[in-house]
């Protein structure tokens, strides 16, 4: 049976950790940080009930934004746009946003950011296995 995570976890080439456990309270949850990610900026977000944030824009990365739990509001450019849990926004860098939580309950996203694209699909299956998803139906 897998250990259920709440606090950081490294071991040999990996972390693991709980979002609800890098941080109490509304403001950052410093992902990147915690979990020692250098290949892209990686933070979580907890914005109080009716809170807003400052417009803003990136000079250079990229951002991508998934919503974990609550409502938000994403205002980008002129357009704005409500998304709940599992909710996903691209963002150019240029492209001024802002987020407002929705509701009565706290709002939780993450937000990650990055620069110069995609490295392509390179996952590898181990030597003398023949498959990387078993279980289930046939994955990507």
């Amino acid at each position: 049976m897998a250990n259920v995570v709440t606090d950081v976890v490294e071991g040999d080439g990996y972390a693991v950790a709980n979002v609800d456990g890098l941080a109490d309270g509304p403001g950052f949850r410093k992902v990147r940080r915690a979990l020692g990610v250098t290949a892209l900026g990686v933070n979580a977000i907890e914005l109080p009930a009716g809170y807003e944030t400052g417009r803003h824009f990136h000079e250079r990365q990229e951002e991508l934004y998934f919503v974990h739990r609550g409502r938000i509001e994403i205002t980008l450019g002129e357009d704005s746009f409500e998304l709940g849990p599992g909710g996903l926004a691209r963002v150019d860098a240029a492209t001024i946003r802002k987020i407002k939580s929705l509701g009565d309950e706290p709002a939780v996203y993450l937000v990650t950011g990055g620069k110069d694209g995609y490295v392509g699909r390179d996952g590898l299956v181990p030597e003398g296995e023949t498959a990387r998803f078993t279980g289930g139906p046939p994955g990507a």
